[in-house]
Parts: C-alpha cells; sequence; structure tokens
C-alpha cells in the first residue's frame, strides 16, 4: 500500500475517498484496462443506475487485480469518467464503500458525453502496484 497524503497547503479531500498524494510503493505496477458494469457475458449491468453500474465495474476491478494477487487497497490511482453530474453524490458514496478516506487513491473524475455503449454511465481506469510478496504470474 503506498502512502498517502494530503498537505495543508491544498484544499482538503474533507472525507470523501481520495488522497492528493500516494506515493507509490515498491511492487508490480499493473495497468488495468478501463471497466465498465459488463458481466461475464458483456451485458450491461445496472442499466439506468450509476451507483450499481460503479459497483460493477470495482468488482470487475477486483477481479482482475486478484488474479496477480492485488487487492483494492492496492490501487494507487484512478481516473473515473461519467456522464451525469446529477450521479456525483453516488459515485462518491459508491467509491467510499470501496476505498476507505484514509486509504484510498490519487483520483480523478471527469465528465464525458459518452462511454462505448449507450448503456453505460461511468467506467473506471485504476493503476495499482502489487507488493512483491503477494505477487504471482497471472494464468
Amino acid at each position: 500500500m503506498g502512502r498517502h497524503f494530503n498537505p495543508a497547503e491544498v484544499w482538503a479531500p474533507n472525507g470523501r475517498a481520495f488522497n492528493q498524494g500516494v506515493i507509490q510503493p515498491e511492487g508490480y505496477v499493473v495497468h488495468v484496462t478501463g471497466q465498465v458494469a459488463w458481466d461475464a457475458d458483456s451485458v450491461v449491468v445496472g442499466v439506468g443506475d450509476a451507483a450499481v453500474q460503479l459497483r460493477k465495474s470495482f468488482e470487475n476491478v477486483q477481479a482482475i487485480l486478484a488474479e496477480p494477487g492485488g487487492r483494492l487497497t492496492d490501487v494507487v490511482s484512478m481516473t473515473i469518467y461519467f456522464l451525469d453530474r446529477a450521479d456525483l453524490p453516488a459515485i462518491q458514496r459508491v467509491r467510499a464503500e470501496f476505498f476507505p478516506a484514509a486509504t484510498a487513491p490519487a483520483s480523478i473524475l471527469i465528465q464525458v458525453p459518452g462511454l462505448v455503449v449507450p448503456e453505460l454511465l461511468v467506467e473506471v481506469v485504476p493503476i495499482a502496484v502489487i507488493p512483491p510478496d503477494r505477487f504471482r504470474e497471472p494464468a
């Protein structure tokens, strides 16, 4: 897990699930393809519900990171693309379920006009660093 910090001279996260800076620890860097609310058959989960979609996206990230021995706590940086500003409270709430504020990654939210298919409302792009003692070659 990286070292998380929030300098007093910069605006504060105020309990939101991100930190201003995360020092990358030693380990294996894993760049994860943007994850959306697709199930294993590429069917959109939670059509019309950004919270359900973000939850499914994070579950996909968990599954991807688990393959080489990673965990969500290994995420050091994350970009979330979203369509509707009205979904921000739900996005922040779900992000906090998966990433406690004290150890949350550096993060950016970007509003976009659309994603790969019209039913998708959010997309998550994380970068994780898996410690050498937990890392294993993926199958």
